[in-house]
């Protein structure tokens, strides 16, 4: 099945009417269909399939168990209304190389795996990478267990009703312990290869990014009869905040984001006594990145205490600096670079990814491509045909290079 054939058979699966977005949430029927998706594709490749403790899927060609195998995939998750590319771009170019792998009538000397990561994206349970997470012990089985979604049902609710075994999830090193190499292709999420007039790119690393809870406590009262002397109003500060953040940020060279926020009461006539917002943050470094969130929640302090509001700051998750594998990235470089008119530029990310979490426990590696727009979580997010075709090949070329030799 070629690359186009598969496009065209995932892009309907967990898309909305209404928004042309895409609601692939962890543990749902769209992620079930995503999930039957794969493992029709494995199975019609002739490809060994399990899922292993965390839901993760797994698709191999040649035994695991001989070790030094070479992996790629992404995921086939979104977030809330997001584009077709983040994640299955990766996935549907994994099944994509392997046959253009086989074309070649390439001989393989090592095991290769494809995977879809599970609920890479966070959008249910308010955690980004939860099934590459689990598998590296990056996230325990204690924080795992409790965490919910908004409607109050438990990550281990929703693996059970999809047919999954809650009680198996936990770190598999031995499982990572198997990979020699793990590449992940990736739809860049910016525009500096539509700048630099370049189809594909090599990650150097990913920033140092963060995710913080606010919540403004103030006082419920009516918004028709209490005077604006009288009101201890918590949206005032948080408005105040979002703009502090955006401020913050500019004159770091960071990025810093309030995306989404809960109300209590939650009435038009009504003042609200909560303000919850989500901040997430990101830099080049953590220094830089230190200073904007200490920034930020400072200023916050200072508009709370001028409203007479309450502010709490919690920290929910984050991840350090990431610097992917120095001697995977330069091999990388090589074997692309056996083909003169295909230049390769090595840039670094804001975003986070599952190759980034595998990163202290396995060599990593990720190809970009290119985005002409720079439109990511959005059903904006495009790449050009002939780039993501470029991609495949650029990504049968680093397997051949990586398993075949």
């Amino acid at each position: 099945m070629s690359f186009h054939s598969m496009w065209a058979e995932l892009l309907p699966v967990g898309r909305s009417s209404a928004s042309g977005g895409y609601r692939r949430y962890a543990w749902t029927g769209a992620d079930a269909d995503c999930r039957a998706w794969f493992r029709q594709q494995a199975e019609a490749r002739g490809l060994a399939y399990e899922v292993d403790r965390n839901g993760n899927q797994w698709a191999w060609l040649g035994d695991p168990a001989e070790g030094d195998a070479v992996v790629t995939g992404s995921h086939l998750d979104s977030v809330p209304d997001g584009g077709a590319f983040d994640g299955p771009l990766g996935v549907v170019s994994a099944f994509a190389a392997l046959d253009e792998l086989r074309g070649r009538g390439a001989r393989l000397t090592r095991p290769l795996g494809i995977v879809n990561f599970g609920d890479e994206e966070g959008a249910r349970f308010g955690l980004a990478c939860v099934g590459s997470r689990l598998t590296a012990g990056a996230l325990t089985v204690e924080q795992a267990h409790r965490l919910t979604d908004g409607d109050g049902i438990t990550l281990p609710q929703a693996m059970e009703a999809a047919g999954y075994d809650p009680d198996a999830i936990g770190p598999d090193f031995e499982r990572l312990g198997r990979i020699g190499a793990f590449v992940e292709l990736h739809v860049e999420q910016g525009r500096a290869l539509d700048l630099s007039g370049d189809r594909i790119g090599i990650a150097s690393a990913i920033w140092p990014h963060g995710r913080w809870r606010f919540d403004f406590r103030g006082e419920a009262n009516h918004a028709g009869t209490t005077r604006l002397a009288d009101r201890r109003d918590p949206m005032l500060s948080y408005a105040e905040t979002v703009l502090a953040a955006r401020r913050e940020a500019e004159l770091a060279g960071a990025v810093a984001t309030f995306g989404k926020i809960g109300v209590e009461p939650n009435g038009v006539n009504a003042i609200p006594s909560l303000v919850r917002g989500w901040l997430d943050s990101r830099a080049a470094d953590q220094a830089t990145l230190d200073t904007v969130v200490t920034g930020i929640e400072k200023a916050a302090r200072e508009y709370a205490a001028a409203h007479g509001v309450d502010l709490g700051v919690e920290r929910e998750s984050f991840t350090p600096v990431v610097e992917f594998d120095h001697a995977l990235r330069d091999e990388l470089a090589r074997i692309l670079g056996t083909d003169t008119e295909l230049r390769v530029p090595v840039l670094g990310t804001g975003a986070g990814h599952d190759a980034g979490i595998l990163s202290g426990r396995v060599p990593t590696a990720m190809l970009f491509v290119r985005n002409p727009t720079g439109v990511s979580h959005s059903p904006a997010e495009y790449a050009a045909e002939d780039d993501c075709v470029a991609g495949v090949s650029a990504l049968a070329d680093v397997l051949e290079g990586l398993a075949c030799t």
